[in-house]
């Protein structure tokens, strides 16, 4: 099964945290090793950001995240996995375990339209 991990910053991680965690690098090994790495992408900061919305009926386009949070999503790397288990081992192994936070979702699809009707 496929996996989104959504890589998040987290303005709370202490220096302890950083000290503590593991090299991305050591990561990127052991998942590219497992076959386990599918896609990575890395997102330019939340300042970049634009949120779009419709509410009753007015187009609202607001500079910035989705959410007003110290949080913020830096990037999401799409994993292969046995199961949730498997996930969450993978995930612990990523340095932002410990200097942020990741939220790992199953994915539904990864195809376009046709692959969405699909599995409507």
């Amino acid at each position: 099964m496929k996996y989104a991990m959504f890589i998040v910053m987290d303005p709370e991680a202490t220096e302890a945290d950083d000290a503590a965690a593991p090299s991305i690098d050591d990561w990127f090994d052991y998942m590219i090793g497992k076959g386990a790495y599918r896609q990575g992408i890395r997102l330019q900061p939340k300042s970049d950001a634009t949120t779009v919305r419709v509410r009753d009926g007015k187009v609202l386009i607001t500079d910035g995240p989705f959410t007003e949070s110290a949080e913020w999503i830096a990037g999401l790397a799409i994993i292969e996995c046995e199961d949730l288990d498997e996930a969450i081992e993978q995930a612990l192994r990523h340095n932002m375990a410990y200097q942020g936070r990741l939220e790992i979702r199953p994915i539904h699809s990864m195809g376009g339209p046709d692959d969405w009707r699909a599995t409507e």
